[in-house]
């Protein structure tokens, strides 16, 4: 049995006419949604279009775990670059610098550091 709640007359954006549509998922039962755009013609409703302006940074060092990883893009219309990391169990840094225009996905993969591996008869890098 597959259950929906939705305000009536839909989900759309203010002007924008557009409706959820909901059913059943594929494969199986559950919930599976839709968004189907009004027909009244235009951009987005009073909206508008606007070229894709962002950008963000997160990073995690978590020291018990041994985590440190992030990620950082800015996208100014067409033009998006960015990069990301991890340190690797070897204590090497994997850096991805990238770059995306009209034909694709740019990266670049640097290693930082050496790798450091543990000495005497421990097998891995868990004790």
């Amino acid at each position: 049995m597959a259950v929906t709640a939705r305000p009536e007359g839909g989900y759309g954006g203010p002007g924008s006419g557009g409706q959820v549509v909901s059913g059943l998922g594929v494969g199986g039962p559950g919930i599976q949604a839709r968004y189907v755009p009004a027909t009244s013609g235009g951009q987005g409703g009073q909206y508008g279009a606007a070229p894709a302006k962002y950008n963000f940074q997160w990073d995690v060092n978590d020291q018990p775990s041994g985590n440190f990883y992030g990620h950082g893009e800015q996208r100014d219309g067409d033009n998006t670059q960015g990069s990301y990391y991890v340190q690797l169990p070897d204590s090497r840094q994997l850096k991805v610098e990238y770059f995306v225009d009209q034909f694709g996905y740019h990266p670049t993969v640097t290693f930082e550091g050496d790798a450091q591996y543990p000495s005497g008869s421990q097998k891995g890098y868990y004790q």
